[in-house]
């Protein structure tokens, strides 16, 4: 039995996206170990996929620690770098499929374009090495939860860098909304994030008990996404977990086009997208001017109209679809 290496040590966006070459990459080699070299804090959702036999706990690309047999074929879906073709190297495979670096001349692969959008990136990678892709093929069974929040409203406060968060007292503005709305809502994060949340909650008026940021381990997060009538948030691994379930959305892009990470455009009849045309850096310390330039008037538009599109679906009305939205 081969063994196959796959590198993806990012966050759970990046991980969700890459979801459909995994399973192609189970199609095509049913009988062989597929090993992923990931963060150990996705394995609930690495099991959720259903394509990889065994996780390697790699935190980052200098973490990765090998102790299998040299791999049949280490498959690169992390990036370009050259410190992940290092990464891989050092497992001394018998063939690498990765992007092209011209740091590694000897290496064959496709040229590494900016603007593709992310799973499209991967499965093109796959289909370079003869291996077919779908890039439909998205979608996760929500895990089992103990508790359950069936139709509540997600408001996911949070993002990986200050850039692609939306201030707190707009989320607040728009919680207040549906407070009036009678809706029940959970404003969601990680651990350091609580704070924010908290914050947030007591502009907004919501009870303390339904703040969950900090307090929900990544299966339970992703069980509450997979029950909640809508999500709310920024260009956040959370987003694409409402993708992944089928769980309606209104997201908040900028400062990267949702053309790169966005709802793929075959599942944008449940999707707000929402984004100003500007884009900017990532990882910056302060609110993108791009994200800054969606408004609240304009959030609670998207999220009127996606309530009001749910209902129409669970009646059988809901023929129409959306599309990404430029604001601003």
């Amino acid at each position: 039995m081969a063994v196959l290496l796959v590198l993806q040590a990012r966050g759970l966006g990046d991980l969700l996206t890459a979801v459909p070459a995994l399973r192609a990459l189970r199609r095509a080699k049913p009988h062989d170990r597929i090993l992923l070299a990931a963060p150990q804090r996705l394995k609930p959702v690495v099991d959720l996929i259903a394509s990889v036999d065994t996780l390697v706990p790699t935190a980052e690309l200098g973490s990765l620690r090998w102790h299998e047999p040299a791999p049949e074929l280490a498959v690169n879906l992390h990036g370009p770098s050259a410190e992940s073709i290092v990464a891989l190297a050092k497992t001394q495979p018998k063939r690498v499929l990765t992007y092209h670096n011209s740091a590694f001349p000897e290496l064959p692969g496709p040229e590494w374009q900016t603007d593709m959008h992310d799973v499209d990136r991967w499965c093109h990678l796959l289909e370079s090495d003869g291996i077919v892709a779908d890039r439909r093929n998205l979608g996760l069974l929500p895990p089992v939860s103990t508790t359950s929040r069936r139709d509540c409203i997600v408001v996911h406060v949070g993002a990986g860098a200050p850039a692609r968060r939306w201030p707190p007292d707009r989320f607040a503005a728009v919680v207040r909304h549906l407070l009036v709305l009678g809706r029940e809502v959970v404003l969601t994060g990680d651990e350091y994030e609580r704070e924010l949340a908290l914050s947030i909650a007591a502009r907004a008026g919501l009870p303390v008990s339904r703040v969950l940021a900090g307090e929900q381990n990544l299966i339970e997060l992703a069980a509450t996404v997979a029950e909640a009538a809508l999500v709310i948030c920024g260009d956040t691994g959370v987003a694409h977990l409402a993708t992944a379930f089928g769980t309606r959305t209104v997201l908040l892009f900028g400062p990267t086009p949702p053309r790169w990470s966005g709802p793929p455009p075959h599942l944008l009849g449940r999707h707000a997208v929402l984004w100003a045309g500007q884009v900017g850096d990532p990882d910056a310390d302060a609110p993108d001017p791009g994200l800054l330039r969606i408004g609240v008037a304009e959030v609670i538009d998207a999220v009127d109209k996606q309530l009001h599109q749910r209902n129409l679906s669970s009646t059988g009305a809901d023929g129409r679809r959306a599309a990404y939205r430029r604001v601003g």
